[in-house]
């Protein structure tokens, strides 16, 4: 495996400004003073990611209740993941990073195995952050190569949510 970025609790969380579903501008600033949940997932409409986007929805009550926002990125284009909202109902907000540069950013984007070949792709990755007043994040939790199933759970378990 190469030098990958990995960030890890008490590291600057990387800024970004990426398109949602709806076509709109969305930026980790645009959450200031709150805390944000930033995954990163393959493909919508996959299995995994279908099943983690769902749990995600199902448990946003959680999350609203503890006063953190749930952000869901991609590289699809957004009429995409403007499909995958639709077809599953999804309350989360979601993010396309056609180019990347975030995923690169968080270390969620790199060489990883799958079915025991080393591919490049996107690995499953979480984060929760804690954005300042200001807009600049620090990141509280990390978890790099999560399991879609049960991954939520964990989440509201394990961390301080």
């Amino acid at each position: 495996m190469n030098d990958q970025i990995r960030l890890e609790k008490g590291d600057t969380a990387p800024a970004f400004t990426l398109t949602n579903d709806k076509g709109e501008q969305v930026s980790l600033s645009d959450f200031a003073g709150k805390r944000v949940i930033v995954y990163f997932y393959p493909r919508a409409n996959t299995p995994g990611c279908t099943t983690e986007a769902c749990d995600f929805t199902e448990k946003l009550e959680d999350f609203n209740n503890a006063s953190v926002t749930v952000l869901g990125i991609s590289p699809d284009p957004t009429d995409k993941l403007a499909d995958f909202r639709a077809k599953h109902d999804l309350g989360i907000e979601l993010l396309g990073d056609e180019s990347k540069d975030t995923l690169i950013a968080y270390g969620a984007f790199g060489e990883k195995k799958m079915y025991g070949k080393v591919t490049e792709g996107v690995i499953r990755s979480t984060f929760l952050v804690n954005v300042t007043e200001d807009g600049t994040g620090t990141i509280e939790e990390a978890k790099y190569n999560v399991r879609a199933s049960g991954h939520v759970d964990r989440i509201l378990r394990d961390w301080d949510i």
